[in-house]
């Protein structure tokens, strides 16, 4: 008999451990009357995620509407992923600004170079992504899905993946509650 797959919640942990250990994911934000979503490289450190762009239709975008969404997926098949979504606010992290500024640009400056040792540097492989921003997470989800497969190929789940809340469950219980409290 064939099983459906299992859909769980992340714990917060969970995320930033999935966020930690990726380096592309999307940033979707406003863009005048739309939407725009572009893949971008970034480093997470704590609360925050560093990027680093050239300036262009994307900063300027950013300069006026700030709030975005960023998502990182790892896909192992069409039944087994995890993805997360954190949203927050850019700021722009000029090396000559405000000494709280030069002190985040110094951080992300510290967390890029872990990644590309040569980032703003003249053996930089991108010199033209010269604008170093951060993005100040305020609220993070994540989602993930496992197979039968999957479940069967591992000897037993994970710590994060036992942690998991399945989806359905306590999360969309108080959802559900809410939504009937509301009269929605």
């Amino acid at each position: 008999m064939k099983q459906a797959p299992q859909f769980f919640i992340l714990t917060p942990t969970q995320c930033a451990e999935i966020m930690a250990r990726n380096r592309i994911g999307r940033i979707a934000f406003k863009n005048g009357p739309s939407v725009d979503i572009e893949p971008t490289g970034y480093v997470a450190r704590d609360s925050w995620l560093f990027l680093r762009s050239a300036y262009g239709a994307k900063l300027e975008a950013l300069a006026h509407n700030p709030y975005v969404a960023f998502e990182v997926d790892e896909v192992k098949g069409p039944l087994d992923w995890a993805s997360v979504v954190a949203h927050g606010t850019v700021y722009m992290l000029p090396a000559d600004g405000a000494p709280i500024e030069q002190q985040e640009y110094q951080r992300a400056m510290e967390a890029l170079r872990e990644v590309l040792p040569e980032s703003l540097t003249t053996r930089d492989p991108v010199p033209e992504r010269m604008m170093v921003y951060g993005l100040h997470i305020d609220r993070v989800t994540g989602r993930m899905a496992r197979s039968t497969a999957a479940k069967r190929r591992s000897s037993g789940a994970s710590a994060s993946e036992a942690a998991a809340a399945p989806a359905g469950s306590v999360g969309t219980a108080r959802k559900r509650k809410s939504v009937a409290r509301r009269g929605r």
